[in-house]
C-alpha cells in the first residue's frame, strides 16, 4: 500500500514467475496488438476506414502491416512476440532496445492522439452543433501524433526511455492508458450508432466517453488491472 490515502495493490519483483522463453502462443498472441498499432497509425485514412468501410488502399496497407510485423516478430524485433523475454530484472540498467522504443512510441501516440482528437470533435459537435470530426483528424492527428514519435525518439515516454531501470512502474502507466483506451473508444462507437443527433445526445457521448476513460484509469491507479500494478524492486521478474 501506497503511503497515499489511495489503495494501491503492487506485486514484488521477487515473486514473479520466472520464463526464460516466451512460448509460442504467447508470442502469437502480442502479434495482433502490434499489427494493430501499424495499421492504425495513418490516422486520417483509419477515419475514413470507419467512416466510409474499407479501401482498397487501406486493405493493400494491412498486407503490408501483416507481412512486415510478421517478419520482425521472426526476428524477435516486436515487443512480446521475441523468443525469451528481454527484461528480467526490473531495477536493472539496460539499454532499451530500438524495436521497442519504436513500437511503444507509436503506440503511444495513437492512444493519446485519438482519444485527445475525438474529445475535440464532441466538443466542437455541443459548441457549433456541427461535426468536423473528418476535418479535425485531417489537419491536426499528424501534428499531434508527430508530437509524440519527438518525445518517444528523446527518451521521453514511458517504456520508451533509453534504460530500461524504470520498466517496474512505467509499464503500469501504458497498460493503464490501454485499457482506459481500448474500453472507452468502442464504447464511443456504441454511443454514436445508438443515441440520435443532436446537442444533447452529443454531451450524452461526450460524458460516457469521458467517464469510461475516467473510471478504467482510476482501477489502473490502483492497481485493478491486468499489468497495472508497481513491482518493487526484488530479485527477479520477467516484463510482459
Amino acid at each position: 500500500m501506497s503511503n497515499s490515502s489511495v489503495a494501491v495493490r503492487f506485486e514484488y519483483a521477487s515473486e514473479r514467475k520466472i520464463r526464460e522463453r516466451n512460448k509460442l502462443h504467447y508470442r502469437f498472441a502480442h502479434w495482433p496488438i502490434w499489427i494493430a498499432v501499424f495499421y492504425l497509425a495513418p490516422g486520417p485514412f483509419t477515419f475514413d476506414l470507419f467512416a466510409h468501410g474499407v479501401h482498397p488502399y487501406m486493405a493493400a496497407w494491412l498486407g503490408i502491416v501483416i507481412i512486415g510485423t510478421g517478419i520482425a516478430g521472426l526476428c524477435g524485433q516486436l515487443p512480446g512476440v521475441e523468443p525469451k523475454p528481454y527484461i528480467i530484472r526490473f531495477t536493472e540498467d539496460r539499454p532499451n532496445p530500438i524495436y521497442r522504443r519504436v513500437c511503444y512510441t507509436l503506440a503511444w501516440s495513437e492512444l493519446v492522439t485519438y482519444a485527445v482528437l475525438n474529445i475535440s470533435g464532441l466538443v466542437g459537435a455541443i459548441l457549433t452543433g456541427h461535426w468536423r470530426l473528418q476535418q479535425i483528424y485531417s489537419h491536426f492527428y499528424f501534428p499531434l501524433a508527430a508530437t509524440f514519435w519527438i518525445l518517444g525518439a528523446l527518451g521521453l515516454l514511458p517504456r520508451v526511455k533509453r534504460s530500461t531501470v524504470g520498466e517496474g512502474h512505467e509499464r503500469r502507466y501504458f497498460y493503464g492508458t490501454v485499457w482506459a483506451c481500448v474500453v472507452a473508444q468502442p464504447v464511443l462507437g456504441l454511443l454514436w450508432w445508438w443515441l440520435p443527433r443532436g446537442r444533447s445526445f452529443d454531451v450524452l457521448r461526450l460524458c460516457g466517453f469521458v467517464g469510461v476513460l475516467a473510471f478504467m484509469g482510476a482501477l489502473a491507479v490502483r492497481g485493478y488491472l491486468p499489468r497495472t500494478r508497481p513491482i518493487l524492486p526484488g530479485e527477479l521478474a520477467v516484463s510482459d
